[in-house]
């Protein structure tokens, strides 16, 4: 783990935020439910907090962005209810994908926030300018990052992430004075 400052002097540089589904944005849990016409749905769990953490990482003019070992067409549908404008699904090797967001986005990887929380996520988490785990992930994964957030995966800790990007970058009170009625 890094220092307050030099964590702020990596979290100044970060112009996209890329985010693991299972385990970040989710609790990691995956639920099948019958379907009718037989079969199941996949269906998960995310939390509002981070659904407006990414929405503020937006505002704050971040590029935002999913890499995710899984295909699920709700993480496609959350994706696009929050305006991320990156998604790659089916990523179980992580690094080709990863660079196709890097040259479609514009930015090296010090420019990059990643957030994982398993073993499969250390190719990036070990290249990205920020690299965030989770509470609740992978030992292994707690050796290679930047930061661990207080919040566990699904509850909260991308929401933290985009806070602590924020206000490094001094753009936190800008995207929350509209909710203090102007005042900052």
């Amino acid at each position: 783990m890094l220092s307050p400052a030099h964590l702020r002097k990596r979290a100044l540089k970060i112009k996209l935020l890329l985010l693991d589904v299972d385990g970040v944005m989710t609790d990691g849990r995956i639920y099948y439910l019958p379907n009718p016409k037989g079969g199941f749905f996949e269906t998960k769990t995310f939390h509002a907090r981070d659904g407006l953490g990414i929405r503020f990482a937006i505002q704050g003019g971040l590029k935002t962005g999913i890499l995710s070992g899984r295909t699920s067409p709700v993480v496609e549908y959350r994706a696009r209810e929050l305006g991320i404008q990156f998604i790659q699904q089916r990523a179980i090797e992580k690094v080709e994908p990863y660079e196709k967001i890097l040259r479609a986005a514009g930015v090296t990887d010090e420019e990059v926030c990643y957030m994982g929380d398993d073993v499969v996520d250390l190719p990036i988490l070990i290249r990205a300018g920020l690299a965030v785990g989770v509470k609740d992930g992978h030992e292994l994964v707690r050796r290679h990052i930047h930061y661990c957030t207080r919040a566990t995966g699904g509850k909260g800790a991308v929401r933290e992430a985009v806070e602590l990007i924020l206000a490094a970058q001094g753009k936190w009170n800008a995207v929350v004075k509209h909710y203090l009625g102007g005042k900052g």
